[in-house]
C-alpha cells in the first residue's frame, strides 16, 4: 500500500528552490498550511510567486514570507489585512497580480482539469481585462482567463489517510481542494491521520491521486480578527 507520510515539514519542502510557483489554499487565515510556510521560511527560498487567495497577515501565514521578501509575486484576490505587503506593493518592491475571487479559485480548477484558459464575465470592462482576450457570447462580453498549474501546491486539511484522500473542515473548503490539484506535486498538512478504508468515499474532497506528500502537524489556528462585545 502506498504510504505518502514523510517525517516533517522540513522534508516535506525540501525540493522547493528558488523562482518556483506555490499554490497555497487557505481563506483568511482559515486551512492555511502554516507549518508548511514556516518551513520555506526555515529554507530561506526566495523569488518564488504565490497564487492564493489573501496574503495573510503580517506576522502570519504568506505575511512571514514577505517579511524575509522571499516572496517576488502575488497572485490573489484579497490582500488587505497586511500592512507590509501594502507597503512592498507600493514602494515595487512586490509584484501584484489581482484577480476576482472567484476566478482565481476557477482558474486553480481549470489548471489541475487540464484547462488552459476559460472565458468569464468577471472583470469585463475594467484593470482585470487589460491587455487579455475578451469575445462576446449571446450578447454578453467575456474575458479570457488563464488556468494556472503551480511547480508545487500546498494545502492544509482536517483528514487523510496515508495514500492521501484528503477531507477539509468548513471555510477550509473555499479553496484548499482547488490549490491541491492545481500544483505539479501536492503536499499537504493534515490534523489527523487514519488507517486507509477508515473514510467514507462520499466525504472525501481530495482524492489521493492529486496528493503526494502528507505530514501530521498541530495547527495554532490563529484568528484574522478577533472582535468581542464590550461588558455591559
Amino acid at each position: 500500500m502506498i504510504n505518502k507520510l514523510v517525517a516533517s515539514a522540513d522534508e516535506a519542502i525540501r525540493d522547493i528552490q528558488d523562482g518556483m510557483t506555490l499554490v497555497v489554499g487557505g481563506f483568511g487565515l482559515c486551512g492555511i498550511p502554516e507549518n508548511l510556510i514556516a518551513a520555506l521560511v526555515r529554507k530561506k527560498v526566495k523569488g518564488l510567486t504565490c497564487v492564493s487567495n489573501n496574503a495573510g497577515v503580517d506576522d502570519w501565514g504568506l505575511g512571514l514570507l514577505l517579511q524575509t521578501k522571499q516572496i517576488r509575486k502575488m497572485v490573489s484576490s484579497y490582500v488587505g489585512e497586511n500592512a507590509e505587503f501594502e507597503r512592498q506593493f507600493l514602494s515595487g518592491e512586490l509584484e501584484v497580480e489581482f484577480a476576482p475571487q472567484g476566478t482565481l479559485a476557477e482558474r486553480m480548477r481549470a489548471g489541475g482539469a487540464g484547462i488552459p484558459a476559460f472565458y468569464t464575465p468577471a472583470g469585463y470592462g475594467t484593470k482585470i481585462a487589460e491587455g487579455k482576450e475578451t469575445r462576446e457570447f449571446g450578447g454578453k462580453h467575456y474575458v479570457m482567463e488563464r488556468g494556472i498549474v503551480g511547480d508545487f501546491s500546498l494545502v492544509a486539511a482536517w483528514k487523510a489517510d496515508r495514500t492521501g484522500n484528503l477531507v477539509f473542515r468548513k471555510t477550509a473548503r473555499n479553496f484548499n481542494p482547488m490549490a491541491a490539484t492545481a500544483g505539479k506535486i501536492c503536499v499537504a498538512e493534515v490534523e489527523e491521520l487514519v488507517e486507509t478504508g477508515a473514510l467514507d468515499p462520499d466525504q472525501i474532497h481530495t482524492p489521493g491521486v492529486f496528493v503526494h506528500r502528507l505530514i501530521v502537524a498541530p495547527r495554532v489556528k490563529r484568528i484574522e480578527q478577533r472582535t468581542v462585545r464590550k461588558p455591559v
